[in-house]
């Protein structure tokens, strides 16, 4: 039985009026309480993580504590019951879930990525969404769209499948892309809110790793979709559309940086939850076939936990990076040009890179006990080695854009997550 610690929810924030803002220091009260409840997770999620990676999927214990928490209404409008919080406080959070369990750490930021896209949508289809549950949540699938689209009277007919669609068992509303909009000089890639009633679920996530993410595929057959419930996504991608007028203006964040955030929090909180599990052990494991009496006496373990330590070091640091551009940016109202955002997709690459080697270093210093099935440490590999192949890091893709950035060529031409 998994024992989630009970964490205290909000009472009487649902439906805030705009006009009660919050104060600097409430606002630091609120993420300060925002982390400890993430905090308060860990070791639940660390119990619950060998069920999700064998179900692939998260439990509906799992699912409850994260909607208890308000971890999974970071990104919901402060109106609706949400927080408004800023992108630093999407990595931390979940960087911290991750140290129970990547996979619920993936889904609670998709989930929370979905809400964002949705909070851009005018308020009506806001009210749609979260006037009847503060705690509805819209499952994000950015895969290059291959959608058939219909052009009707009052918007689009879709048929199409959206595969790699994490979180979509634990959400209400699905938000995809397809390749056109409602009208006939619209055709550019929009994005769609469907209710998840509307389509079916495929169990196609049949992978070795982030296997409790769920990430199956949608279908959809012949969905009308009205044209209040799309958008233009360049726009979006860009950072150049105007949501709520949010406290922490997080509704002006270029949404490329905000997501890759959100993603890159799994893997740095999986590393290091490895690192301290291998730290933890190293004063009575024995190093086989040596005369150390353990392996914390041993110089290449040593050098083994500094060159982790420090590419642990390297991965903060650069995801503090992108969450720190995407937010003065948000805050001063701009839009990050495109060598700002292409350098952004890099970094988020360099991160995935880091923590991949950083796993693979701890790995070989604790031995090949490590791979045992009853070891997290080959859960937590198999996690990073898996996630940090998602589309928006991995296939070099990254270095062309930015490359192509930085030579004054346009980066989109390579790819659409600019």
């Amino acid at each position: 039985m998994n024992s989630f610690t009970s964490v205290p929810a909000e009472q009487g924030r649902r439906h805030q009026s705009v006009t009660d803002v919050p104060s600097k220091s409430q606002l630091e009260a609120e993420r300060t309480s925002l982390l400890e409840r993430a905090a308060a997770l860990r070791g639940a999620l660390q119990e619950s993580a060998e069920e999700a990676d064998r179900e692939r999927h998260l439990s509906e214990t799992t699912i409850a504590a994260l909607r208890e928490s308000g971890l999974l209404r970071l990104f919901t409008p402060r109106r609706f019951g949400g927080f408004e919080a800023t992108p630093s406080t999407l990595l931390d959070t979940c960087a911290l879930l991750a140290q129970g369990c990547s996979s619920a750490s993936w889904v609670t930021s998709v989930l929370n990525a979905g809400n964002y896209v949705a909070a851009m949508f005018p308020e009506s289809v806001q009210a749609e969404l979260w006037q009847r549950d503060a705690n509805a949540c819209a499952a994000l699938v950015i895969v290059a769209p291959k959608a058939k689209v219909e052009r009707v009277a009052d918007g689009v007919v879709i048929s199409g499948e959206w595969p790699y669609a994490s979180g979509c068992l634990h959400s209400e509303w699905i938000a995809a892309l397809i390749p056109s909009g409602p009208a006939s000089d619209e055709p550019a890639t929009h994005v769609v809110l469907m209710p998840k009633g509307d389509v079916r679920i495929k169990d196609t996530w049949h992978v070795t790793g982030m296997r409790g993410t769920g990430s199956n595929t949608v279908i959809a057959d012949r969905v009308l979709v009205p044209t209040r419930r799309t958008m233009p996504y360049a726009p979006l991608v860009r950072g150049q559309l105007r949501g709520p007028a949010g406290v922490n203006h997080l509704y002006r964040s270029s949404f490329s940086g905000l997501l890759s955030v959100g993603l890159l929090a799994p893997h740095i909180g999986a590393l290091e939850y490895a690192l301290r599990f291998v730290l933890d052990g190293s004063g009575s494991r024995r190093v086989a076939s040596s005369t150390f009496a353990s392996q914390a006496q041993s110089p290449a373990f040593q050098t083994d936990m500094a060159e982790a330590g420090m590419l642990l070091d390297d991965a903060k640091l650069h995801a503090a990076r992108i969450a720190q551009v995407v937010e003065e940016h948000a805050l001063a109202e701009t839009t990050p040009d495109e060598i700002t955002r292409s350098r952004a997709r890099m970094e988020g690459a360099h991160v995935t890179r880091a923590c991949r080697l950083g796993i693979d270093r701890l790995m070989t210093a604790y031995g090949s006990s490590a791979f045992a099935e009853s070891n997290p440490l080959q859960r937590i590999w198999r996690d990073i080695n898996v996630g940090s192949r998602h589309a928006g890091f991995g296939m070099g893709v990254p270095q062309l854009v930015y490359g192509r950035a930085l030579v004054g060529l346009d980066p989109r031409e390579i790819s659409y997550l600019v």
